[in-house]
């Protein structure tokens, strides 16, 4: 799941304003962005190679050391060392916490499927990425937009307004994510699209995750602060 762990965020920045709406996007995509930075250290090598192949199904990894069960402790721990040195408060620590705990959760209904730890060990999860890519998409999308409505509906209880082009920008984010899943639920854009192979050096798929991250991200870190 993508998109419903950005909304987490959103939620809990509603809610708990004295913690960075940055600190909030990060940890609720803490496994993730450990398994971008295991990819390079070699320990979570992600296929296929070209982001123009991938497909939800064809996807390649096993993210033992950012997302199986036991790993999970460790991490716990420094997110909530994190949120409680940068904030002193135990409150924002423990929100913190609830994220990133949150990511599992999600990841166990609608994601792929992970291990206690290691492959030989019990799998942890639905695996629906894996299984039935089209009702993991289905359950994500639902979640997020339940999500986004309560969002903006608090909003309006609180008296928050925003204009047309900020919301828009704020759904944007969500409705491309959902459709950017669908389009390659089984199908790579190679053959959506009939590109042609070749090697420009930026259609690489990690990095090209990464760059998305990060632009979804810098999205939401300009459209979601709202002045009452």
């Amino acid at each position: 799941m993508l998109a419903g762990h950005f909304a987490t965020a959103m939620i809990a920045h509603q809610k708990f304003p004295k913690g960075t709406l940055l600190f909030f996007l990060v940890v609720s995509q803490f496994q993730d962005l450990l398994w971008l930075i295991f990819h390079y250290l070699g320990l979570e090598p992600t296929g296929p190679g070209d982001v123009f192949d991938a497909t939800m199904a064809n996807v390649m990894v096993e993210m033992t050391y950012s997302h199986d069960l036991i790993p999970q402790l460790v991490w716990a721990v420094l997110v909530f060392l994190a949120g409680w040195a940068l904030f002193k408060s135990r409150k924002i620590a423990l929100v913190g916490l609830a994220l990133f705990a949150g990511h599992f959760v999600l990841d166990f209904i609608s994601g792929f499927p992970h291990h206690i730890y290691g492959t030989d060990t019990h799998q942890v999860g639905f695996g629906f990425y894996e299984t039935n890519i089209w009702l993991a998409i289905l359950i994500e999308a639902i979640f997020v937009f339940a999500v986004i409505w309560y969002f903006f509906e608090q909003e309006a209880k609180a008296g928050v307004t925003r204009s047309r082009g900020n919301k828009a920008a704020i759904l944007g984010v969500y409705v491309y994510s959902i459709l950017y899943l669908a389009t390659i639920a089984t199908t790579s854009l190679r053959d959506w699209l009939n590109i042609p192979e070749f090697d420009a050096g930026f259609n690489t798929a990690v990095p090209t995750l990464i760059f998305t991250y990060a632009v979804l991200m810098w999205i939401l870190l300009r459209a979601v602060p709202a002045k009452s």
